[in-house]
């Protein structure tokens, strides 16, 4: 009896299972891990005391801006509404004092450009105390809006 040699087949490792294995492993210790802050930027904070910078007692100088965009200093109306004439009036007020207050009080109707330009000649003559004056709401005032606006009457 003559005996065939039989094929001998080669084993397979089949790394299916074992990639799912690894990539498992690999998501376990991604989601456990905390990673080293060493990048971090260590900032360390001024102190300040508790005194409060003592205020000039002058009285602020008053800078309106109206709906239409004329401007006013301490109650005179500038002619003109260009940041020439502004600056003008305002370094014939303060003088060279910069360290006077000025207190900006423009109507809620007033263009962005128009108080933008106020703000902007008040920065570049150098004035570091500059209040915006606004107005609180009273509390009733406001439903008021919503209440008219629902209706279409004007608030008292």
């Amino acid at each position: 009896m003559k005996f065939r040699a039989r094929r001998v087949e080669e084993p397979e490792v089949n790394l299916i299972s074992f990639i799912d294995v690894v990539l498992m492993i690999v998501i376990f210790f991604m989601l456990s891990s905390t990673f080293s802050q060493e990048g971090r930027l260590k900032i360390r904070l001024p102190e300040a005391g508790i005194a409060a910078v003592p205020r000039t007692t002058a009285p602020p100088i008053i800078l309106a801006v109206s709906a239409d965009g004329v401007y006013q200093v301490n109650g005179a109306t500038i002619d003109g509404t260009d940041s020439g004439t502004l600056r003008a009036a305002l370094v014939a007020v303060a003088g060279e004092a910069r360290d006077a207050r000025i207190t900006v009080r423009a109507d809620a109707r007033a263009t962005h450009q128009a108080v933008v330009t106020a703000m902007d000649v008040i920065a570049r003559l150098g004035f570091r105390e500059v209040d915006i004056a606004t107005l609180q709401e009273a509390p009733d005032s406001a439903n008021a809006r919503t209440d008219a606006a629902r209706t279409g009457a004007v608030p008292k």
